[in-house]
C-alpha cells in the first residue's frame, strides 16, 4: 500500500524502548531574531565549516579558525548559538547543506528563510500568513505601523514596547533579505520571490519527515513564497524529484527518492563528505532512488510525517 504523507494518522508505535521524537517546527515565541537576522552569509560559513556528524564539537574552534571572518569572540558565540538552533535539529538537512558548496545565491537565501521559519513561529506566521495575505490583496502595501500592531497582537504579552518595535523592524529586514518585500522605505510592497526548482525540492523533502502544522501542499512555508493553488500544482508537476497528481481535492505525491539525502546525492553537485570535513571518513553510499505514493484530501491541519498504511 502507498505511504500517505499528508494523513494525520500516526506511524505504528515503536517497541517499548524509548525513541527520539522526529524533529519539527518550533512553536514557542522567542526574541532570537533581535540578535541574529536572516544571516545568509553567516549561514553559508557555518555550513562550510561544521561537521554535521558532530556540530557542537566541531564548532569548538570556530573563533580561532575564523569561521565568520573577523567577527569578535562574543559575536561568534552568538552566531553559533543561533546557527545551532536553525540547523542542528535537522541533521540530514545539515549534512546536505554542508556539502552543497555550489548553491546559487537565490537558493541560499530561500534555504535560510525556510530554516528561520522552521525555528521562529512569529517569523513563520508573519511571512506565511500576514505577508501572504497582503500580497494576495488588491493593495500589497506593508506599512511599518501595521507590522508594529501585528507584533503587539501576536507577540508575547510580556514584551515591552521597545522590544516589540525592534522585533517588527527585524521582521521587515529579514523579509526584505529573503525577497518577500520590495523597497526600503515605508510602505514596502509584499512580493513573491523567484523559487528555483532545487529550493522547492529541498523544502519539500525536508518537510516530508518533519512534524508541522498544515499539509505538504498547504502550509506557511509554501504560501510565504506565493506557491499556492494552481500555481503550486503547476510547479509540483514540473519537478523532477517527484510526481504530483491532483483529482479534485485529492492529491497524490510519488517521491522519486526516500529522503533529502538521497535526493541531494542524486540531483545536486555535492562535495564528498570526507572532502567537506577532513577526518570524518568517507561518505556513506547513498540509498538508491525509491518511489512511494501519497494520496490524500487537502486537510487543514495534519502532520508532515509519513504514515504507512497497514
Amino acid at each position: 500500500m502507498p505511504d500517505d504523507d499528508l494523513s494525520p494518522r500516526a506511524s505504528p508505535a515503536a517497541p517499548a524502548a524509548p525513541s527520539t521524537p522526529p524533529p519539527g517546527e518550533a512553536t514557542d515565541p522567542h526574541s532570537r531574531l533581535l540578535r541574529c537576522s536572516l544571516c545568509v552569509e553567516e549561514s553559508r560559513s557555518y555550513w562550510a565549516h561544521v561537521d554535521p556528524t558532530d556540530p557542537r564539537g566541531s564548532a569548538a574552534t570556530a573563533f580561532v579558525d575564523s569561521w565568520f571572518g573577523t567577527k569578535s569572540e562574543a559575536w561568534t558565540t552568538e552566531l553559533l548559538s543561533n546557527m545551532r538552533v536553525r540547523f542542528d535539529p535537522f541533521p540530514a538537512a545539515l549534512d546536505v547543506l554542508s556539502r552543497w558548496r555550489a548553491m546559487p545565491p537565490d537558493v541560499r537565501r530561500l534555504v535560510c528563510h525556510f530554516h528561520l521559519q522552521l525555528t521562529d513561529p512569529l517569523y513563520r506566521a508573519f511571512t506565511g500568513t500576514f505577508l501572504a495575505e497582503r500580497r494576495d490583496a488588491l493593495r500589497a502595501d506593508v506599512h511599518r505601523q501595521s507590522v508594529n500592531q501585528w507584533v503587539a497582537d501576536h507577540g508575547p504579552p510580556r514584551w515591552a514596547l521597545k522590544t516589540r518595535l525592534q522585533f517588527a523592524s527585524r521582521l521587515l529586514s529579514c523579509a526584505l533579505a529573503a525577497g518577500l518585500l520590495r523597497g526600503k522605505r515605508d510602505p514596502r510592497e509584499a512580493v513573491a520571490p523567484r523559487v528555483p526548482d532545487d529550493a522547492l525540492a529541498y523544502l519539500l523533502y525536508v518537510l516530508r519527515h518533519l512534524d508541522f502544522q498544515g499539509s505538504l501542499v498547504r502550509n506557511p512555508y509554501l504560501s510565504s513564497l506565493g506557491l499556492v493553488g494552481g500555481h503550486l500544482a503547476d510547479r509540483l508537476r514540473a519537478l523532477h524529484a517527484l510526481e504530483f497528481r491532483q483529482i479534485g481535492d485529492a492529491h497524490e505525491i510519488e517521491w522519486r527518492y526516500p529522503d533529502v539525502t538521497a535526493w541531494a546525492d542524486a540531483e545536486l553537485p555535492l562535495v564528498a563528505a570526507h572532502a567537506s570535513h577532513p577526518g570524518s571518513g568517507p561518505a556513506a553510499p547513498s540509498a538508491p532512488p525509491a518511489t512511494t505514493g501519497a494520496t490524500t484530501g487537502d486537510t487543514a491541519t495534519t502532520s508532515g510525517r509519513e504514515a504507512t498504511h497497514p
